[in-house]
């Protein structure tokens, strides 16, 4: 009799609700927990095959009738910035992103919050508390950053830490072959530096200075305006049902 490890993942439905993307439709998605010694290369495994983190849950679309929900990572080696991101990285070039562990702070839920009632006011996450926010950083069994972006300063160039008031934060999944940005948010009052964009770029940096081959950048929904901008970072790939395809 064969019998599963008792750490071997389980996975699960959800019920029917509002597609969050595309109006008039409803969405179901498929689940599984994060923990255990085996977390890590679970998640390696379930990113690459078009799930998503969100603490200790990995999970994917599962609509019977749709296939909106693209999963989409840029293809680091082949990445060549257009000309108005060029602009943004270099209106940026004053900012510096640290790494830093998995963990929350006041200063980092005041930024959180200011973000999301400014732009996401009516979202699904309008209403995350204090505590909700630190579950959301510190609830991870996997190698999960925090990016977090200020002004150079002085001693930048030898310590890598920025100055000043904390400007925009990336949480960040390192994986086996690239990272995963799980979340990120800015300061909205400063809307002439494209700080999402800035950070998708400093992240293909990044991944390609540590030889990481991708940058996940959760799913992408022909027709919706919230996922429009994921579409310009080329060449990307896209999961498709027979795997991987490259997007020029």
């Amino acid at each position: 009799m064969t019998r599963e490890p008792r750490d071997a993942p389980q996975f699960y439905l959800t019920a029917p609700s509002p597609c969050p993307y595309l109006p008039g439709r409803e969405e179901r998605k498929v689940f599984t927990h994060l923990i255990g010694r085996r977390s890590v290369a679970l998640n390696d495994t379930l990113t690459q095959s078009g799930f998503r983190r969100s603490q200790t849950i990995a999970y994917r679309p599962a609509c019977e009738s749709c296939r909106g929900c693209v999963s989409v990572r840029v293809v680091v080696d082949d990445f060549k910035p257009s000309r108005n991101m060029r602009r943004i990285l270099e209106r940026n070039d004053d900012l510096i992103g640290n790494p830093i562990p998995s963990r929350p702070s006041s200063e980092q839920y005041g930024l959180f919050r200011s973000y999301l009632d400014t732009r996401h006011a009516d979202g699904g996450m309008a209403d995350m508390s204090v505590l909700d926010y630190s579950m959301m950083v510190e609830d991870s069994h996997v190698d999960t950053r925090l990016f977090e972006y200020r002004r150079r300063g002085p001693d930048s160039r030898i310590n890598g830490r920025g100055t000043g008031p904390l400007i925009a934060v990336a949480l960040t999944d390192i994986l086996a072959d690239g990272l995963s940005m799980v979340y990120s948010f800015y300061d909205p009052g400063q809307v002439d530096r494209s700080l999402g964009t800035f950070m998708i770029l400093d992240h293909i940096e990044r991944a390609r200075r540590m030889g990481l081959p991708h940058v996940y950048l959760g799913y992408w929904v022909e027709g919706s305006k919230k996922m429009a901008y994921k579409a310009r970072f080329l060449p990307q790939e896209r999961l498709g049902l027979e795997g991987w395809d490259r997007i020029e």
